[in-house]
């Protein structure tokens, strides 16, 4: 029995984006055409490599800075929840470039809540592992009052539930803009302790 289950839904890559580097208090991302996969992600992206050391999001688990796996290469993010989350701030849009994506699909219905361990599979076999919903954060909305004064404060609250999700690369290969990505989400029924 398979451990997991394509479905129907085929997202469409509309935009391809990396970080490179993390300095200062705004996401400068960088637009692409192409991105190039490895074991370690993206390896321009300054969220790229086998290994990260741990955040604040994992405190629960590790101290800071502790070395783990980084399940954190890929910021995936829906075209049409950045829709969303811009009417919620009365924008006409969200540049992906303000908000760190690495990758925009368009077409897979409530993409924030996929399924972790889910995969998004392109036609040629790369193959991305879903590991979390992304959490917003403040960097984006300075980003984004750098680009509309006094319009990134309210990104946090706007984005919350909508803002992707976090991946790493399954099986190396090329993504491109326009690309489809095939959704295959885990056999089992969700966790009803």
């Amino acid at each position: 029995m398979p451990a997991l289950i394509a479905t129907r839904y085929i997202g469409t890559i509309k935009w391809l984006g990396f970080v490179p580097h993390r300095d200062g208090a705004e996401i400068v991302t960088r637009k692409l055409e192409q991105m190039p996969l490895t074991w370690g992600g993206y390896a321009p992206d300054c969220h790229s490599g086998e290994n990260r050391p741990s955040c604040s999001r994992v405190l629960a688990q590790y101290k800071r800075n502790t070395e783990i796996r980084n399940t954190r290469q890929i910021s995936i993010v829906s075209d049409e929840e950045l829709a969303q989350i811009a009417a919620k701030l009365s924008l006409d849009r969200i540049d992906p470039a303000w908000v760190g994506a690495s990758v925009v699909v368009k077409g897979i219905p409530d993409f924030t809540h996929i399924p972790p361990s889910a995969r998004l599979q392109a036609e040629n076999g790369t193959t991305l592992t879903v590991d979390m919903l992304n959490q917003p954060c403040l960097f984006p909305a300075k980003t984004i009052d750098m680009a509309h004064p006094g319009q990134g404060k309210g990104f946090k609250t706007a984005a919350k539930g909508k803002r992707g999700v976090t991946a790493w690369v399954e099986r190396p290969g090329t993504l491109r803009v326009g690309d489809r990505l095939a959704l295959h989400i885990p056999g089992q029924r969700g966790w009803t302790p």
